[in-house]
């Protein structure tokens, strides 16, 4: 985005004038900025209405009293074309296409749609075939039907690239303090990344939602995000359209394995983007985000007047990954003093019923409670229906204990319902008004929390990271991490625009990442690219793996004939394969055969294999057989995978390797570069690493010499220098004190 272009973007959302041109929908448009209360002046634009809303029509754009921040269009398509370009070219700020029938039809309307962008020029166009945007905070709606939501001054600014979700959502029933909300269609112009960039810097913004089908410029997203994340703003994705395309070039296991989801969720771990499945979730996540903040820890204090609450939120805490430490010796005591003979003292705690509604007992109990270090507290109250109220003075009683307790210690807090729809709209704003978090449905709840919680650790490790390589470098502290996005040719100017994005915002990027940024791409683009791809046969994929730095198991290439000596000379047991750049899965003809323990046995294997291989495809039969020494056996079996993705660059992937890689769904994908601490995060995350800490009995590898050999291949894989576009070892044996590639397929760009 260029700056004349954010400054218009900036004029567009928030406009001093507006611009409606067209015909029902225009009316629509000036009514939602009079029921949202916009005070600026509203410009309809008709040749055949004498007035829209109760302003009077102009006949032409021509006719406008000056150029209007913001405008939205809503006219057929050569129309609007035509008005984006006079709109353009009198300096106005932005506009709302509204129109649809443009790119996302195909044929003419994508000609049509590069029409339109080039028209726009500098002019801020969000669109087409979309919405438009309301802000909350200061008052207008560019959109195109009745709208919800409301603003307590501060919230969420939530982007989609659907208009009926972004209509959805601002009808929930969960009072979400709204910000923004955009609907962006095409992205033909103004694309997300921008949104994420721009509303990071409105204040009154404290989290930026995401609903996600695309992300054309995974470059200029990961840029936007950073410098958000690094500005104290949390970014919460619904991504949607999950497919399992995988690589192109792909003939591993690894495109199988790493699809174009496990990109995603990749790219998300990267920049610290908590990842939603649900709308609801989306916005119970981003509710406690703007309400209740970034918790420190995951150590949560539960309340509940019910056994049967108090047993579902440990539950299910346990499944997301959250903490109810028991109260200290100290604590214990005193809550035993303060709470009914009936309560068993534990966390979450169940206060008991006798107590209930009493502030001079809950609030002892509560303040007590709070006196052991936590960093979040949650309380479950289901609120009575409507007509029912005979109790509810209770319930608010003890929400009022909570507000004043959690406030007193200092710690983000949540009301939780059991089910979302009981919590009603007036406590809710009660509560956001005390600055508690009103949670509807109790595993959304936790789902929010863990999620905030887990963002809280991304950010402290990029900021941890970020300090000890500034440090080293004598620079400011920086934050983020190097990527391996976009072309070669624009990697330079994207970090240049990184670097000052980042310093408007007080942050820097880490030392050296400009390096990556640009190395990584560079290797990404050209492996992406024209020209031939050529697999290379398991001995060579091997000595390349080896001259990296990762151990082969000793053995040659020989002809079948001198293969009985040449096991002989390397010493039995031995595998024999045959050697073909065209067999890159040789089990499945038959082209291996394992633990030879004499010359005649080698002699029948060949034989053996010669037979097998002329039956499954004559073509691939040759006279090259690999003679290796049997490793092992293994502590376990690792899958590594390292493929190119034209949008996203070099990803690895880690996974169970041998049989177990068809049997199980044990897989983790990350972005490269990569630190050694992003390598030893990833393979812990696999269920297969518990192996390797002696699983059993058995002695424990040594991780650090794992991380090596991973270190070692992503780091020469990204150097500019790189010509392979894909390659995958499995298994990767993992003994106690080193790993061995005892299976490798390549494929390298050129011949």
């Amino acid at each position: 985005m260029t700056p004349s272009r954010r400054l218009n973007l900036e004029r567009l959302l928030n406009p001093r004038h507006v611009a409606v041109i067209g015909g029902r929908e225009a009316e629509t448009v000036a009514g939602e900025c009079a029921r949202i209360g916009y005070r600026g002046p509203v410009w309809p634009v008709n040749p055949r209405r004498e007035s829209i809303g109760g302003h009077r029509c102009l006949r032409s754009v021509d006719d406008l009293p000056e150029p209007p921040d913001a405008a939205f269009v809503a006219v057929p398509r050569e129309a609007a074309i035509d008005t984006v370009a006079r709109l353009a070219a009198m300096g106005a700020g932005g506009a709302v296409c509204h129109t649809a029938g443009f790119a996302e039809t195909g044929g003419e309307g994508a000609r049509l749609e590069a029409a339109l962008v080039e028209a726009a020029g500098d002019l801020a166009l969000i669109g087409p075939n979309c919405y438009g945007f309301i802000n909350y905070l200061d008052r207008a709606a560019l959109w195109p039907f009745a709208h919800g939501g409301s603003c307590p001054g501060y919230g969420a600014a939530i982007v989609t690239q659907s208009g009926m979700l972004s209509s959805d959502l601002t009808m929930s029933q969960r009072s979400v303090p709204f910000a923004f909300m955009a609907s962006i269609g095409n992205q033909s112009v103004v694309t997300l990344a921008d949104c994420v960039d721009v509303f990071a810097g409105f204040r009154g913004v404290r989290a930026i939602g995401l609903h996600i089908e695309d992300i054309p410029d995974v470059a200029e997203f990961s840029v936007a995000v950073r410098e958000a994340v690094g500005a104290g703003i949390p970014v919460v994705a619904l991504k949607t359209g999950v497919s399992e395309i995988g690589a192109r070039l792909t003939v591993s296991h690894t495109g199988a394995l790493s699809g174009d989801d496990d990109l995603y969720q990749a790219l998300f771990d990267r920049l610290g983007v908590i990842r939603v499945s649900t709308p609801a979730q989306l916005l119970e996540t981003l509710k406690f985000l703007c309400v209740a903040g970034v918790p420190e820890g995951d150590r949560v204090a539960g309340l509940t007047c019910s056994g049967g609450a108090a047993a579902m939120l440990a539950d299910y805490a346990q499944v997301v990954g959250l903490r109810f430490p028991p109260p200290s010796g100290r604590t214990a005591g005193r809550l035993a003093e303060c709470l009914p003979h009936t309560a068993t003292v534990s966390n979450p705690l169940d206060y008991t019923t006798p107590i209930w509604g009493m502030p001079e007992h809950v609030g002892a109990v509560f303040g007590t409670m709070f006196e052991d270090p936590f960093d979040i507290a949650v309380i479950v109250q289901d609120y009575p229906l409507e007509g029912l109220d005979e109790s509810k003075d209770s319930y608010l009683s003890d929400a009022r204990s909570f507000v004043a307790a959690t406030r007193a210690a200092g710690i983000p807090a949540a009301v939780c319902s059991t089910l979302p729809e009981n919590l009603d709209r007036a406590t809710r704003e009660m509560l956001i008004t005390d600055g508690v978090a009103p949670m509807q449905g109790l595993r959304e709840a936790l789902d929010a929390i863990a999620g905030a919680v887990w963002h809280g650790r991304q950010r402290e490790r990029m900021r941890r990271e970020a300090r000890a390589v500034g440090a080293q470098a004598g620079a400011a502290p920086p934050i983020g991490v190097g990527c391996a996005f976009g072309t070669e040719a624009e990697a330079g100017d994207r970090f240049e625009a990184e670097a000052r994005a980042a310093a408007g915002a007080g942050v820097g990027v880490r030392a050296g990442a400009g390096a990556e940024v640009e190395a990584g791409a560079g290797v990404a683009a050209r492996l992406a690219g024209t020209g031939p791809v050529t697999s290379v046969d398991e001995h060579r994929a091997k000595r390349w793996l080896h001259g990296v730095g990762i151990p082969i198991p000793a053995g040659c290439v020989t002809g079948a004939r001198a293969a009985p000596e040449v096991a002989a000379s390397i010493g039995f047991p031995v595998a024999v394969k045959l050697v073909n750049e065209h067999l890159p899965h040789k089990t499945e003809a038959g082209a291996v055969a394992l633990g030879i323990s004499s010359p005649a046995e080698v002699e029948a294997a060949v034989a053996r294999i010669h037979a097998g291989v002329r039956r499954f495809d004559a073509g691939a039969s040759a006279d090259r057989f690999l003679v290796e020494r049997m490793v092992g056996p293994p502590l376990a079996e690792l899958l590594v995978g390292v493929r190119t993705d034209p949008r996203f660059g070099l990803a690895m992937t880690l996974a169970s390797g041998g049989v177990l890689t068809e049997l199980v769904a044990d897989a983790v994908t990350i972005l490269l570069p990569a630190s050694r601490a992003d390598l030893e995060e990833a393979l812990g995350r696999l269920r297969m690493s518990r192996l390797l800490d002696g699983f059993r009995s058995a002695a424990p590898a040594n991780r650090a010499v794992v991380v090596d050999a991973l270190s070692r291949l992503a780091s020469r894989l990204c150097r500019e220098d790189n010509d392979v576009v894909e390659v995958e070892v499995n298994p990767l044996f993992v003994l106690t004190d080193r790993v061995c590639a005892v299976d490798a397929l390549m494929r390298v760009r050129g011949e």
